[in-house]
């Protein structure tokens, strides 16, 4: 009821200035037209002498302008309470043609009083009268298509937008990405700064939404510029590596040490490094040999890892773990690496049982097959050696055999004294066999670069799902004291939940403190916008019948970024928050802007990108390529090297008093 009384009293305050504005103007008409009433004898002498007074203390007659003026401000006001038309019709194009002629009619028509009495002074009357009710009716319509402004937005895209940040934010670690936004209807200049990139981040898209053009790429060149060591995981290899190449060749004076530049790349071992990630010297106890174990079966058999736990997904892996252990025990680690780990296994399983349970530390390691074989349980155990055989034996091949036996460098990238730029390359049409090594680098990598003392290091890592990346929830946990910066990209939340189970995708999902999106449906989209928040938002609804025109405006809580936005985002036009430091505080962390990236820029920078050189020559002083011939000759000589492990070991067994029992 208070709120009715207020209208009503509020449209008698409106309908009283329209009646003063209409007054001023017979007042006008009145007093510089008096020669026209006068002849039609429609004076009264007691108006004339009120008009005389009102001027003599306000002067305003003084002017033709004066009264037009103060009638136009008192009829504007009024309009701010009208009701408005019942036409839907009205344009904006309809309004400011009435605007003109009201103008134009009302106040440059004042040349008229200076002609000859009569129908001068009739046309000065009419012309004004046509003007003001111009005016009137435009001012009508403004008022309610103003009013009326939130039927204009459709989409709620007024509602839905909000003020970003646009100072850059930089530090010494910082990534910043210049942006647009739409705000209060046009695009604002903006810029996301990532202050605390240690915190963390997630990238997210559908293919093609431009996740790797606008962020990725990004992030590998600013990091290189503020002397990050870097490990880069590419799963198309080498549109990562070659950027990262180029670009620290321009920045290697950034570094307080020169780093070095490495690949590794199983398709061309010309174009290669090689490195052992099973370096003995690396491998402090036999855990170490478990997670490694763990990191090749689970990226060679997907479904087990939902199954962690399981006996038949644990004795392969336990299997695998000792064979390591052994190899890093026998002769200082001389022969421990992945392709000989391979050529042990798949030796007989008696004269490997034989080996293994000979070393005291592995033998309580082995209880659950050694029970078995000693049970009888000979079905039981050739299972359990199958499991791990069949998917280790994809992976026997000459070129993997090169690249993992060489030990050109070492995985701790971010060692003060030798900084290293490491880029890893995939191929989607072997990930299923490179996937399994290339998690055995990154799970080596994640042991050695959480120490601390070391340089600022950044983990990026592409298309994540495509390799299974042990220990990254606990990375991404512990690492920030570190200066371990992770980056990872990503399709959408339920990929990652496929490849690396629900819970540990959870968990990822959660302690990513900067997220990036571009368009993304379904849960993913539901899920986003969720962590984005609500907003109080206006709503409206409008009633016509034939007498009337009726609005009513609530408000209510609503969300920031709705799903239905994020997944119909345009190509570089991403979502997201970033976290902030206490020194650095950003209050605005949640965009919705679309990442600007000079096109032009970066064609003509990669129009210049030298290619990467050839890291080994396999053509001798007449031209001859052995590469080949070289290539056979390493895989021959481990498969030799196994063999004579074996028979070296079963030897010492054989003659060694306290070893008897063991030979069958």
């Amino acid at each position: 009821m208070q709120g009715e009384d207020d209208l009503r009293g509020l449209a008698k305050i409106m309908a009283f200035m329209l009646a003063v504005s209409i007054l001023l103007v017979l007042m006008h008409f009145y007093w510089f037209c008096y020669g026209f009433f006068a002849e039609r004898k429609w004076t009264l002498d007691v108006i004339g002498k009120i008009l005389i007074n009102f001027n003599r203390t306000a002067g305003l007659f003084s002017n033709t302008l004066y009264t037009k003026i103060f009638s136009l401000i008192l009829l504007a006001l009024s309009c701010l309470g009208t009701k408005g038309v019942k036409n839907e019709k009205i344009t904006w194009l309809k309004i400011y043609a009435f605007l003109t002629i009201g103008f134009t009619l009302f106040f440059l028509n004042a040349p008229l009083l200076k002609l000859p009495a009569g129908a001068a002074t009739s046309l000065y009357i009419l012309t004004t009268g046509i003007g003001y009710v111009s005016l009137l009716m435009a001012g009508v319509w403004m008022s309610r298509l103003l009013r009326n402004n939130l039927m204009d937005d459709v989409f709620n895209n007024e509602n839905e937008s909000f003020w970003q940040e646009t100072r850059r934010i930089e530090n010494e670690y910082s990534v910043n990405l210049p942006t647009r936004f739409y705000y209060k209807g046009k695009w604002n200049k903006g810029c996301i700064s990532v202050v605390n990139v240690f915190r963390s981040t997630a990238v997210l898209g559908l293919p093609g939404s431009g996740k790797s053009y606008a962020v990725i790429n990004n992030y590998i060149k600013q990091h290189i510029e503020k002397g990050f060591s870097m490990y880069i995981y590419d799963f198309k290899f080498d549109d990562l590596s070659i950027i990262a190449y180029n670009h620290l060749l321009k920045h290697t004076g950034k570094y307080k040490v020169k780093p070095k530049f490495y690949v590794i790349n199983f398709d061309d071992p010309r174009r290669s490094h090689r490195c052992n990630p099973l370096n003995p010297d690396f491998m402090t106890d036999i855990s170490d040999a478990y997670e490694a174990a763990y990191t090749i079966m689970l990226n060679l058999n997907r479904s087990w890892i939902t199954k962690q736990g399981d006996f038949f997904v644990e004795s392969p892996i336990i299997l695998l773990a000792a064979i390591i252990w052994f190899l890093k025990i026998y002769d200082n680690g001389k022969y421990c690496t992945f392709p000989h780990a391979i050529e042990l296994l798949n030796k007989k399983y008696v004269d490997v049982f034989t080996i293994l349970t000979s070393y005291p530390e592995l033998e309580n390691y082995l209880s659950p097959f050694m029970d078995a074989w000693q049970g009888g349980a000979q079905d039981q155990l050739q299972g359990q050696i199958a499991s791990a055989k069949i998917p280790l034996s994809r992976m026997i091949s000459p070129q993997l055999y090169w690249v993992m036996t060489g030990d050109d460098f070492s995985l701790d990238i971010n060692n003060p004294e030798h900084p290293k730029i490491l880029c890893v390359g995939n191929n989607p049409d072997r990930q299923n066999i490179y996937s399994a090594a290339l998690g055995l680098y990154n799970s080596r990598i994640v042991k050695l670069v959480n120490k601390k003392g070391q340089l600022k290091s950044s983990i990026i890592i592409d298309e994540l799902p495509t390799i299974y990346f042990r220990g990254l929830d606990t990375l991404i946990a512990t690492a920030r004291s570190n200066k371990v910066a992770v980056t990872l990209g990503f399709q959408d939340f339920s990929q990652l939940a496929r490849d690396y189970g629900d819970k540990e995708a959870k968990v990822i999902q959660n302690i990513m403190g900067n997220i990036f999106s571009g368009q993304v449906i379904g849960d993913t989209a539901k899920a986003l916008s969720e962590r984005f928040g609500k907003v109080l938002q206006k709503r409206q609804s409008i009633t016509v019948n034939r007498n009337d025109k009726s609005t009513s405006i609530s408000t209510q809580m609503d969300s920031l970024i709705p799903a239905s936005k994020i997944s119909t985002l345009t190509q570089g036009m991403f979502v997201g928050a970033v976290a902030d430091n206490f020194e650095e505080r950003i209050e605005q962390k949640i965009f919705h802007a679309e990442i600007v990236v000079d096109n032009d820029k970066v064609a003509a920078e990669s129009k210049a990108y030298k290619k990467m050189p050839p890291i080994l020559s396999f053509t001798d002083k007449n031209g001859e390529d052995h590469m080949k011939e070289e290539i056979e000759a390493n895989y021959r000589q481990v498969k030799t090297q196994i063999i004579n492990i074996v028979e070296d070991e079963m030897k010492r067994i054989k003659n060694d008093p306290d070893l008897q029992h063991l030979v069958h």
